[in-house]
């Protein structure tokens, strides 16, 4: 850490996430109760089931190929993505169609997942520019927020990027450069700053929305990305760190806490607007996941199970459903081709 003395704020979350010996993704599963957070597939596996059910649809909206491509960006532990294959299982025309493909960043994570999955029908991919011409079926749970942001401060008629000063590593501090936006807004093709003090981007985000739209326009397909973040069109700053279930400072135990942010759906909206033959459709969680049934599911189960089990399994899908809790902190989004008019769950 010490051949860096100070790094813009994308490149200090960068190394503090995934550098190979000390990044926090790559030496632990931050997962679950014995984990630092716990994610929506490890609270229910109705969360992952109503994510099955949504792929048959949406793969049928696309006239049910005969090879088709299910690709999960982050597997986390492979949680979701082995409940989606027991799920599709039910359905032997969708499942013997289906290539199951997983992206992950973390040589760590991909052992846990192979440990979780066992099955030569889930492969692992490095590049998702290698996806074939096959359609394609992008499923993101919780994965851009872990992109590395940069940050952008309004001072009077100047804009400062935030840094990381790294002389002292215990010491670490924020400071602030002077920047030209309009090269920023140059490169990434739309305007960014109208209206805005603060600007908060991830451009690893960017770069892979780019590859996942010219292969939804180029093969079919969509994707589904499940995230905590907000609508509104001003930005804010939302950068924090997570360490034992519990928020910390950024600056504190680096490589030993997950540091994310809120995504700014709108923003992602503008970016998605540069490519004219897609669209995308926007809800919160708990509507899609009420939309989708998981209520009635969760009716179904509850009627064969102690009532002990049923209480526990009403109070975790009222954590994914309530409104202050992730009901409405989550966002569902569905990025596809305009003329299909799939609006499942939306």
């Amino acid at each position: 850490m010490n051949k860096y003395t100070s790094l813009p704020l994308d490149k200090f979350i960068e190394f503090a996430l995934y550098d190979e010996v000390s990044g926090y993704y790559m030496k632990k599963n931050p997962f679950g109760k014995d984990g630092d957070f716990t994610t929506a597939p490890n609270i229910t596996r109705l969360f992952s089931e109503i994510v099955a059910i949504w792929v048959i649809t949406f793969w049928k909206s696309i006239g049910s190929p005969k090879k088709f491509n299910l690709l999960e960006l982050g597997a986390g532990n492979g949680e979701m993505i082995k409940v989606i294959y027991s799920t599709l299982k039910n359905f032997p025309e969708c499942f013997n169609y289906c290539n199951f493909l997983i992206h992950e960043k973390s040589h760590f994570l991909i052992e846990q997942q192979k440990k979780n999955l066992r099955s030569k029908k889930i492969n692992w991919i490095k590049d998702i520019k290698k996806v074939d011409t096959t359609p394609t079926i992008f499923l993101a749970n919780e994965f851009f927020d872990a992109m590395p942001i940069k940050q952008f401060f309004k001072k009077k008629e100047n804009w400062v990027e935030r840094f990381v000063d790294l002389k002292e590593i215990k010491n670490a501090k924020f400071k602030e450069k002077l920047t030209n936006i309009k090269e920023i807004e140059q490169y990434l093709k739309f305007e960014i700053s109208k209206n805005q003090k603060i600007i908060e981007y991830s451009p690893d985000a960017f770069k892979y929305l780019g590859y996942i739209c010219n292969i939804i326009k180029k093969n079919n397909g969509g994707i589904l990305i499940i995230d905590y973040g907000y609508l509104n069109s001003k930005m804010h700053e939302t950068l924090q760190a997570v360490n034992n279930h519990k928020y910390s400072d950024v600056l504190k135990n680096i490589g030993d806490s997950d540091i994310t942010y809120n995504i700014n759906f709108n923003l992602f909206n503008k970016f998605i607007e540069q490519f004219n033959d897609l669209n995308s459709l926007v809800n919160n969680q708990k509507n899609f996941l009420t939309n989708m049934g998981i209520l009635q599911r969760a009716e179904i189960i509850s009627k064969n199970i102690p009532f002990s089990k049923k209480t526990d399994l009403h109070y975790r899908v009222k954590r994914l459903i309530d409104e202050k809790q992730m009901g409405n902190l989550f966002k569902v989004m569905l990025i596809k081709k305009t003329k299909n008019k799939f609006n499942t769950g939306f």
